[in-house]
């Protein structure tokens, strides 16, 4: 028998345990069933597990269970990622605080602090290890990977080897997001947008008005760029020059028109340009072949070409350009009110400055990708892939986002100025460059040798490099890490390398891709589950990485989750502590079962969903309910003398069956089906709710009850084994705690089992119709008690008119007794003659009449309901007068207008129960 309270502290670990010894979450890479493959998105190695990878674990573990129940080689291959400058900031920022040192840069050196990041990542990776678990994740211990171990590297190196070969990898002058702060390039993903208000100048330019909220980079301009086809500055040709009294003196400065730079409604409808500091202005230049000055050093500094203002930081120095602009009577107006997106390193929490820098790139768009049979571009492929169907991404409607960032896809940068990652495979020879080698010229930022797009100073290896090999001379290896995505990128494929195979150095990619059995078996992976807010930064980049690498694609769909808010809809913040929920805290309270449903339940794929204590505790009750009709079931069939162990499925005859029972049975075989349909087709939150629904309503509350005093052990067995089984993949504690008591004998564990399939022998639609309107009834006299505030202990008659024959309802009267809580059941053929005091509700084929008479003081009830529609009729007056008023509607918030609304059609469905309640006690 089961205890008489669930305890998942003392389930949970007990039975994680028992899965890993088993070795159920291992995959066979040898087998010959369908493989359905997950790869991990795997976390930063930085320290917990927050709620956005609990909803990612639960959700991906639905999908491995399910998968596996289903006769697949599932394999779900979990690890954690190296998080380049995420990590490094983390330590550095740990050992300034906890040494005093003010740079520990300076005061370890590069291998050293190195090895100190790589101390406390392994710490903080076995603290994640242990979260994951906690979450019930059946993942593959056994293949673990880490984006920083000895095969991933060995890929890494491969990969920029062979890009740079094909000349996609290349070494230029082009702009890229800095960081003052932290000395290094950033990603856009490590960069988050603040809006502030700011003055929005504008200036005499020369004939010209230009405005700008950020003159303290205007020093080097020089070129006024318009549209083509604005009428107001028609007089003026492209390439046309004039002087124009400047910030420090007379400059003289080009007319450029450019359609597609400008926005002629915007401002003057024209602006000057500042290439170096500017993403658009630097694409601008590119196409006009325009020239570039720095204005701001890497410091966040006003360089030489500022004049009196060199030297001063930017901040400092904008108010006394300003300032000069006005006394030189060139400044036109002030806007005080205009606001702007500042973007902040999300790390070092500077102010990124977009600088032209010498890099490491990606082109991604030279059509050297062999890709079905043509040249592509990264950019094509990546397009191709989703416009053919490849890949599906869920929801589809993300597809629009994803081609709004591919189309705009600009060349990557993928060198950082740290030192934790996988350091650039790259190693100069000094004495190669000091050759005077013939043709050698930049052209457009990129190294050119005739056709070879190579430095000649350049070796690029996948192994260590002492000497040159041209001329033996000495090597420095190049300083820079890759970017985080860069590795990141090569997840899906470059974790199932065989590691055993790294060290042969005489293997290309092709052959350890080649003599890499789980590569074999499980690449493409099936789908990757992750965040829509890193659809771009790295399903985007896995894309491209892997369809060049391999030629394959990395997974078949891409399912998006959305973000975890609030109560009141607001992000969750680590900064402020009242807003988060720990799932480290909430599984001791509440256990992972109720954690994950309170996850899954009500969040639709792609939409951002609330989470809040009393939804878990909700989801506990759940567990708690199917524990007790759990125990319900063990106790009915003691009663009875069997023993569940012996009770085989498909060997136990199910004979003297009632209409209950048969309803059960088939209703199981409609929630297998729908079962099975949703979790094929991602639909998780809505099979939770089928799932929850049949469980605690359909089985629960109404074939249980009806089941006390006649229950049949055999179905009682049968259905529960089904709905554990079905729940597995959402509940996997509860469930495999539960089988334990009512598996036949050698049965073995849950997460071994097999998922229901639909038996049509047992399908009954008469008897489904037969108790659910059975369960219609005694749901409406409940319904009219509440709603005319009988007493819970009034005994009242009921009288049922049906409108054929009533022999079922007739049958079932003791039932209707008991759980609807009346003194006589009638059950008529023909309609009673309507009696005071008497409230119906009509159901279809079926009137319910409810005698009150003597049991509740009508006429108080009719006062208080004429006093009620009263109060609600000037409620809604109010909001009426509210959404009529256009004002409001101009001014209101979007959502503050749809409460209005919301208020208005509740409050109206209420007023009409009212009257409907008053119409029949009239």
């Amino acid at each position: 028998m089961l205890p008489k309270a669930y305890d998942p502290k003392a389930c949970e670990d007990k039975i994680y345990a028992m899965w890993e010894k088993s070795e159920a979450f291992t995959a066979d890479n040898m087998s010959k069933k369908e493989p359905f493959v997950i790869s991990m998105p795997p976390p930063n190695a930085t320290g917990q597990l927050h709620l956005g990878h609990a909803v990612m674990l639960a959700l991906e573990d639905i999908f491995t269970r399910f998968a596996r129940m289903q006769g697949k080689e599932a394999l779900w291959l979990p690890g954690t990622d190296h998080a380049a400058i995420a990590t490094e900031s983390v330590v550095i920022k740990k050992i300034q605080k906890e040494e005093m040192i003010k740079d520990p840069r300076v005061h370890y050196g590069r291998e050293n602090l190195v090895e100190k990041i790589a101390e406390f990542v392994e710490v903080s990776r076995n603290t994640i290890r242990s979260q994951v678990r906690k979450m019930g994740a059946s993942c593959d211990w056994s293949r673990e990977r880490y984006t920083l171990d000895a095969s991933l590297n060995r890929c890494v190196n491969e990969v920029f080897k062979k890009m740079y070969a094909d000349g996609l990898i290349y070494r230029g002058q082009r702009i890229v997001n800095w960081d003052p702060k932290m000395q290094t390039t950033v990603s856009d993903d490590e960069i988050e947008y603040k809006e502030e208000k700011v003055p929005f100048y504008t200036f005499q330019y020369g004939p010209f008005q230009i405005s700008t909220a950020r003159p303290e980079t205007k020093f080097g301009d020089k070129y006024v760029v318009m549209h083509p086809d604005d009428e107001r500055y028609k007089q003026y040709k492209d390439g046309d020059t004039f002087t124009a009294e400047w910030i420090n003196g007379p400059v003289k400065a080009t007319v450029i028109k450019d359609k597609d730079a400008i926005d002629p409604a915007f401002g003057t409808g024209c602006m000057t340009i500042t290439p170096w500091h500017d993403m658009t202005d630097f694409d601008l230049a590119e196409r006009h072949d325009l020239e570039r000055e720095q204005i701001i050093d890497f410091t966040g500094k006003l360089l030489p070409v500022a004049g009196e203002f060199a030297g001063m930081p930017i901040e400092e120095a904008r108010p006394k350009v300003v300032e000069k602009l006005k006394k030189k009577g060139l400044l036109v107006k002030v806007d005080e009110n205009y606001v702007h997106r500042v973007a902040v390193s999300y790390r070092g929490k500077g102010i990124v400055e977009p600088q032209i820098k010498e890099q490491w790139f990606i082109d991604v768009n030279k059509p050297v990708v062999a890709w079905k049979k043509k040249k592509m571009s990264l950019k094509q492929v990546m397009q191709d892939v989703i416009r053919s169907k490849d890949i599906r991404i869920i929801p589809e409607r993300f597809e629009k986002t994803y081609f709004h960032w591919i189309d705009n896809l600009r060349d990557w940068c993928i060198s950082r100025q740290i030192w934790w990652g996988h350091r650039i495979p790259v190693y100069y020879c000094p004495k190669c460059a000091a050759v005077q080698s013939e043709g050698k010229k930049m052209e457009n930022g990129k190294w050119k040798m005739g056709n070879d797009a190579v430095d000649p100073s350049i070796i690029v290896s996948t192994q260590t490099v002492e000497r040159c090999p041209r001329c033996d001379g000495s090597v420095t290896q190049d300083p820079d890490t890759l970017d985080t995505w860069f590795s990141s990128g090569l997840w899906t494929w470059s974790t199932l390398i065989n590691p055993a195979l790294v060290a042969d150095t005489s293997l290309s990619l092709q052959d350890l891709l080649k003599k890499s059995p789980d590569f074999q078996k499980f690449h493409p992976t099936t789908v990757m589950e992750t965040g829509y807010d890193i659809l771009f930064f790295w399903v985007a980049r896995m894309i491209l990485m892997t369809t060049y690498a391999t030629g394959q694609i990395p997974f078949k769909h891409v399912y998006l989750h959305g973000l975890v808010r609030t109560r009141d809809g607001k992000k969750m913040s680590k900064s402020d502590p009242a807003t988060c929920i720990d799932p480290l805290e909430i599984i001791p309270e509440y256990g992972a079962d109720a954690l994950r449903l309170s996850m899954i339940v009500g969040q639709s794929p792609g939409n951002d969903f609330r989470l809040y204590e009393e939804k878990i505790a909700g989801y506990r009750n759940f567990i708690n309910k199917l524990w007790n009709a759990s125990r319900f079931v063990l106790m009915q069939c003691e009663k009875a003398g069997v023993d569940p162990m012996k009770m085989e499925n498909g060997k136990w005859k199910m004979d003297n069956l009632s209409v209950a029972d048969r309803a059960l049975l088939s209703g199981l075989q409609r929630l297998i089906a729908d079962v099975t349909d949703g979790l094929e087709h991602y639909r998780l939150s809505e099979t939770g709710e089928r799932l929850y629904g049949f469980v605690w309503d359909y089985f629960c509350d109404w074939y249980l009850e009806l089941s006390k005093g006649e229950s049949n052990p055999v179905v009682l067995i049968h259905a529960l084994r089904t709905i554990v089984h079905l729940l597995h993949p959402y509940c996997p504690f509860v469930t495999e705690e539960i089988w334990a008591s009512i598996a036949p004998a050698g049965a073995g564990s849950l997460i071994r089992g097999s998922f229901p399939v639909v038996e049509k022998k047992l399908i009954d639609h008469a008897a489904e119709a037969q108790l659910q309107l059975l369960i219609d009834v005694i749901t409406a006299v409940r319904s009219l008690r509440a709603e005319y505030g009988v007493s819970p202990d009034a005994k009242i008659p009921v009288t049922v008119h049906v409108a054929s024959t009533g022999e079922f309802l007739l049958a079932h009267q003791s039932h209707i007794l008991r759980l609807a809580n009346v003194s006589a059941c009638e059950v008529v053929t023909k309609a009673p003659p309507h009696k005071r005091g008497t409230v119906s509700a009509f159901l279809k084929g079926v009137d319910i009449h409810l005698s009150l008479e003597g049991v509740v003081d009508l006429e108080k009830v009719k006062t208080n309901l004429k006093e009620e529609r009263v109060q609600l009729q000037k409620f809604l007056a109010g909001v009426h007068a509210k959404l009529e008023n256009e004002q409001f509607i101009a001014r209101a918030k979007p959502e503050v207008v749809e409460t209005e609304k919301q208020k208005l059609a509740d409050g109206e469905a209420k007023l009409k129960k009212i009257e409907e309640r008053l119409k029949a006690l009239a």
